[in-house]
C-alpha cells in the first residue's frame, strides 16, 4: 500500500515491482499476489489495461490512519484516558498538528463570547494544486475567574495548558 499511496495514481504490478527491486530482490508473482489480495480485501480497485491491471488506492493514507486510530479508540474501555495517554506520547510538532486539525474541524466559531484579533492565523485546507490561505483566528475571551481560582468549566486540579489543547507553557 505504501507504494500505491506514494505514487497517488493507478499503478501496474510491473511499476511496483521495479520500485521495490531498487531496495531488494522480489518476484513479479509476489507483487501480483499482494496487489490481488489488496483488491479482494477492498483496499485497492483495479482497471484492466490491455493484459494487465492498474491498481489504485480506495482511500488515502490519512483516511486509513484515521480509521485505525478510531478503531483503537472505540475499543477502549476508557476513551478519555486512552486519548490522554496518546496525547502524552506526542511530540510538540504532533501536538501543534493536532491543534491545527481541531481548528480546521471546528471551523470559524462565531458568537458574542468571541473577539479580539490575537494575531494568530489559521491555514485552511485546500486541494494539492492550490495555495494555502491564512486567515485570522479569533481567540476566546477569558471568562471570569471564580473564587476558587479556577476558570469556569474546569475541574479542580486541572491545568488547561498541559492538556491536549493547552500550550504546555
Amino acid at each position: 500500500m505504501t507504494r500505491v499511496w506514494k505514487w497517488n495514481r493507478p499503478v501496474t504490478v510491473r511499476e511496483v515491482l521495479e520500485d521495490l527491486q531498487q531496495e531488494r530482490s522480489i518476484a513479479y508473482t509476489t507483487v501480483m499476489t499482494v496487489l490481488d489480495n489488496l483488491h479482494q480485501k477492498g483496499w485497492v480497485r483495479r482497471e484492466a489495461e490491455g493484459r494487465a491491471y492498474r491498481y489504485e488506492a480506495v482511500s488515502t493514507r490519512a483516511a486509513y490512519s484515521a480509521a485505525l486510530m478510531n478503531d483503537a479508540w472505540s475499543h477502549s474501555d476508557n476513551p478519555a484516558a486512552a486519548l490522554v495517554a496518546f496525547f502524552g506520547m506526542m511530540s510538540e510538532e504532533q501536538r501543534r498538528a493536532l491543534r491545527d486539525a481541531v481548528r480546521i474541524v471546528q471551523g470559524p466559531e462565531e458568537g458574542p463570547e468571541r473577539g479580539g484579533d490575537g494575531g494568530e492565523t489559521r491555514v485552511t485546507p485546500v486541494a494539492a494544486d492550490e495555495k494555502q490561505v491564512e486567515k485570522p483566528v479569533e481567540k476566546p475571551v477569558e471568562k471570569p475567574v471564580e473564587a476558587s481560582g479556577e476558570k469556569q468549566g474546569e475541574k479542580p486540579g486541572q491545568n488547561p495548558d498541559s492538556g491536549p489543547g493547552g500550550t504546555g507553557r
